[in-house]
């Protein structure tokens, strides 16, 4: 038995139709077409239309989720989006009814384009215990979009498009390319990722470079988004020694990056100090004059 192509599209479609207050759609990918789909099948009677998903530049360059559905939020006063980084949960809620499963709300998840997915929903209360306790999760972490956070995701995703290793599948396993920061002042990265700062374009380029490449979800707060920088930082392999505790030198960490990346020592001792800046502001390190060595803990002067 063939199951209808776009059959998980009418569930969704269907439990739309039937909404009388309030509309809530849940998922991590969202492609702009289906949104504006979903959003065309809620009567209009209904006055809100809550949307949670999550927006990473790998996902945006690989075409899986489109930062573009904040364009609704202007011509419809109905459509409030918000973003949840650690979100995986696919839930469609219309007053008390709701369908939980696998799909996302895109062409491939949803069936209305060709060899679709296979993919799952199905009805529940939503008062469900499980389906109340997810909800509560989002609340407590999820932040509001803002036209601002998808201009910068879509201009770090045009970052990754070139970039031949970006999946195009809608996949939770991500490109870790090789990478060296290069913005030497690493306290504008959270400033432009939160739209605090004004930077001249030659500056701001290098900020959205290491943005694009760090791969950090729109929305998070400035200790979340410290901590997703240091734990991507401590996993340059140049920096093996430092995972274990041990300490490392400008001359070990110059010779591994040279080696790594095959550049000149120059190049090399360039990043070497740009990382140790990044160290020092992310993470518990800090370098001592002259020949240094980065050491865990805060330098006593």
């Amino acid at each position: 038995m063939t199951a209808e192509p776009a059959y998980v599209w009418r569930q969704i479609e269907g439990l739309l139709q039937h909404a009388s207050h309030s509309v809530t759609l849940i998922a991590p990918f969202i492609k702009k077409p289906i949104f504006e789909a979903a959003v065309a099948a809620v009567p209009a009677s209904v006055e809100h239309i809550h949307c949670v998903t999550r927006w990473t530049p790998a996902e945006v360059a690989a075409g899986v989720s489109d930062p573009e559905i904040m364009e609704l939020t202007e011509s419809d006063e109905r459509v409030h989006i918000s973003l949840c980084p650690a979100l995986h949960a696919k839930i469609y809620i219309a007053d008390d009814r709701c369908l939980v499963g696998s799909a996302n709300l895109t062409g491939l998840a949803t069936g209305r384009v060709p060899h679709a997915n296979l993919e799952l929903l199905l009805e529940a209360a939503t008062g469900h215990p499980e389906v109340q306790r997810v909800l509560k999760q989002i609340e407590a972490v999820a932040t509001t979009a803002s036209p601002h956070l998808a201009e910068l995701v879509r201009r770090q995703a045009e970052l990754l498009q070139a970039d031949a290793s970006t999946p195009s599948t809608e996949s939770d396993v991500l490109p870790t390319p090789l990478w060296y920061p290069v913005t030497r002042r690493p306290e504008n990265l959270y400033a432009l990722y939160c739209g605090r700062g004004t930077f001249a374009s030659a500056v701001e380029a290098g900020i959205l470079h290491d943005l694009a490449l760090l791969n950090i979800s729109v929305g998070l707060g400035e200790a979340e988004f410290n901590g997703a920088v240091r734990t991507r930082l401590l996993k340059m392999p140049e920096l093996q020694k430092l995972q274990v505790g041990e300490s490392i030198s400008n001359v070990e960490l110059e010779r591994a990056i040279a080696e790594h990346a095959g550049v000149s020592d120059a190049l090399a001792r360039r990043r070497s100090e740009i990382i140790a800046a990044w160290l020092r502001h992310f993470d518990r390190y800090y370098t001592e004059v002259g020949m240094w060595e980065l050491r865990r803990g805060r330098e006593i002067t």
